[in-house]
């Protein structure tokens, strides 16, 4: 019976003893990667509004019929090139009138000048007073004065009658025209657009901000061409110049619109299309870190670096761009340190871990 109570007591103090024995601690293994400096490149994507070079509307001048439409839809014209005829018969006869008229006037005025000059003979003969003279002179000047009347009504009429052809303005290419031979149109309304093609100036916007670093960088490698990404996802051959910018701010955006000059020689770029303006700029000696090594807290951006002993510290960056897969990091952290590659959200700062070195970003 001792035996056994004996037995019992050496038992329940070895299990007592082994539960007082802290368990061994084992660092888990976590991926570390460097900090890398290099040279990279962004683009940054805008919302564009293409324009023809030149894009006007079309319309007439007076009243009338169409009579003729000698061009059709999406057809390419030359400047000057008959594009519509409007009924001119009225016109027509109101110039022969005028012309008769101008005629008319100018006969009678030679015949005053006549009597003018034989007037002024008598008048140096005595044979007249000076009244008479007068009177043959003040004829001579109302005649003057008819003719230039007609003239300008004779003028007024073939200008008229000019309206009745109208004509391109500019070569380029013919668009919508809604109505057809035989409409009557009234002054003023639209008979068609004709753009220019060949070249296109697309429009896109930038912030205050985008817009004071573009224009303040001194740095040679500004961006001064851009690309065009085409609605269906393709880039456009041809790349653009960045021209200029307008001189106000919207103030209901707070954007200032840009424009991109683009050669279109093929005339696949259309007025009124829409796109995408893509900027490429150069980052010269950038401090590169993977995106998967960081995590947010309140909006600001952190990581966790690898210190002497292995342990980690939480440490806030600041980001100065966010490229794909990578951030470009401008304060807060040295390319001799090394990060945690991933898995942040198992760790904690002050937490020891045994590091595997990898080169992810080499």
């Amino acid at each position: 019976m001792k035996n056994t109570l004996f037995c019992a007591a050496v038992t329940l103090l070895f299990i007592t003893s082994c539960t007082n024995i802290p368990p061994t601690e084992k660092a888990e293994s976590f991926e570390v990667v460097s900090p890398m400096r290099a040279d990279t490149a962004y683009t940054n994507e805008y919302v564009a509004e293409i324009i023809a070079l030149q894009n006007v509307e079309v319309r007439t001048r007076q009243k009338g019929f169409i009579e003729i439409i000698h061009v059709d839809e999406g057809q390419r014209v030359s400047k000057g090139q008959l594009l519509f005829t409007m009924s001119s018969r009225v016109i027509q006869q109101e110039l022969a009138k005028t012309r008769a008229s101008c005629q008319s006037a100018s006969a009678e005025l030679k015949s005053s000048e006549i009597e003018l000059a034989n007037t002024r003979k008598l008048l140096d003969k005595n044979v007249i007073a000076e009244t008479e003279y007068a009177l043959a002179n003040a004829k001579v000047e109302s005649l003057k004065a008819k003719l230039e009347e007609a003239k300008s009504d004779e003028a007024q009429a073939a200008l008229r009658l000019s309206f009745t052809e109208i004509r391109a303005p500019f070569d380029g290419v013919i668009n919508r025209i809604p109505n057809k031979t035989g409409s009557l149109v009234e002054e003023g309304e639209l008979l068609t657009t004709i753009s220019d093609n060949k070249e296109v100036l697309a429009y896109f916007h930038l912030s205050e901000k985008e817009y004071l670093d573009y224009v303040t960088s001194d740095d040679k490698d500004k961006a001064k061409s851009a690309d065009l990404l085409l609605a269906n996802g393709e880039m456009f051959e041809h790349k653009g110049v960045i021209e200029t910018s307008e001189s106000e701010f919207d103030q209901t955006t707070g954007n200032i619109a840009f424009r991109v000059k683009f050669p279109n020689p093929d005339g696949i770029l259309k007025h009124g299309s829409n796109g995408k303006i893509v900027i490429r700029k150069k980052v010269k000696d950038a401090l590169l870190i993977p995106q998967k090594s960081t995590f947010e807290i309140q909006d600001k951006l952190f990581v966790y670096v690898l210190k002497g002993d292995s342990t980690i510290e939480q440490r806030s960056i600041e980001s100065k761009l966010r490229l794909p897969h990578v951030f470009v990091v401008e304060n807060g952290l040295a390319s001799n340190e090394r990060i945690l590659y991933e898995g942040t959200e198992s760790v904690t700062a002050g937490m020891k871990i045994l590091p595997i070195h990898i080169s992810e970003l080499n």
